[in-house]
Formats: C-alpha cells, structure tokens, sequence
C-alpha cells in the first residue's frame, strides 16, 4: 500500500496536532485507517449493551454518539479532501460537530445499523484515498482559515480514529 509521509505543521490546523501525533510515523496511514477500523469494530461489539447507548457522565456521549461523529466527520474530511484533491481551490468552512451528535440519533440505532454505515463509508474513503496520486495527496488549500494539505487531512482521520477509541477504552471498558 501507498506510503504517505506524517505532515509538517502547517498542513493541519493547530488543534489537530492532538490527532497528527496519535498516527505512527511509518507511513502506513492508509495501512492503519484499515486495521483501525477492525479494531474499533472489534473493541464496541465486545461491549456490555447497556454501555452503548448509555452515557459515562451526564453530558457526555455515548459511545452510538461517539461512532456517529467518527463516521460524520471523516464524511465531511473525505469531502475536504476530494475538493483539494481535485484542485477546488474555493476555502471551506468548519462545521459545528455540536449539532450533528444529537441530530444523528445514534442511540435510536442498533450497533450493527451503525457500523455498517460506519464501513461503508471507510470504504468509500480508502477508494478516494487510494486514487490519489503524489500531486493531489500534496495540495493545499484552507479549511476553518487554516491551512491545510490533503495528507494533513488524512492523518487527522486516522488520529481522530484514534483519539476516540481510546476515550472509548478509557471510559467505557
């Protein structure tokens, strides 16, 4: 598989440091965005039932609530990226990620329900990810009015992956 080299700061917004460093330095993004997924599936199916759909603390996101805003926002990441990856060079703004979690009714859906749609749209992503070439994979663009590359992108989905598997292991394991 296609080797994509960790980005430089200043192809990612600052905040997303905290996911950029959550990716191993090898490489292997796309590598890892496959193997994470297995693991994510793999690690909520062994959950309890009533840990799913019942939040740790008041105010917080059940894990439903967790995999529906990892699968939202590598929707709208994987946008991002075809835009910049095709050459669109029109700024993109940020969402609210506030709106979507209640909006998304996760804990209405079965797990099951969830994580087909979750790989589906991981394999509409790997597609897109693996069609790019070296060019597109480097383009730049701005996001949020940050600047931004499509690898930049990339490794913030695989971190974003990342950081919530482990709030998920953390706080409802």
């Amino acid at each position: 598989m296609k080797l994509i080299p960790k980005p430089q700061e200043g192809e990612f917004a600052p905040y997303a440091i905290m996911y950029v460093d959550q990716v191993p330095d090898d490489g292997q993004v796309l590598a890892n965005l496959e193997t994470n997924f297995e693991v994510m599936r793999s690690y909520v199916l062994e959950l309890p039932q009533d840990r799913l759909d019942q939040p740790h603390a008041p105010g917080e996101w059940t894990v439903k609530d967790i995999l529906m805003h990892v699968i939202d926002n590598e929707r709208i990441f994987a946008y991002r990226i075809l835009r910049l990856g095709r050459g669109d060079e029109t700024p993109l703004a940020g969402y609210d990620q506030t709106a979507y979690v209640p909006n998304a009714n996760a804990n209405a859906r079965t797990l099951e329900d969830i994580l087909d749609e979750y790989k589906s749209v991981r394999d509409a992503t790997m597609t897109l990810l693996k069609s790019l070439d070296d060019t597109a994979i480097m383009r730049e663009g701005n996001v949020s009015g940050f600047p931004v590359t499509v690898r930049g992108m990339i490794y913030i989905i695989a971190g974003h992956e990342l950081h919530h598997l482990e709030s998920i292991k953390r706080n409802y394991g």
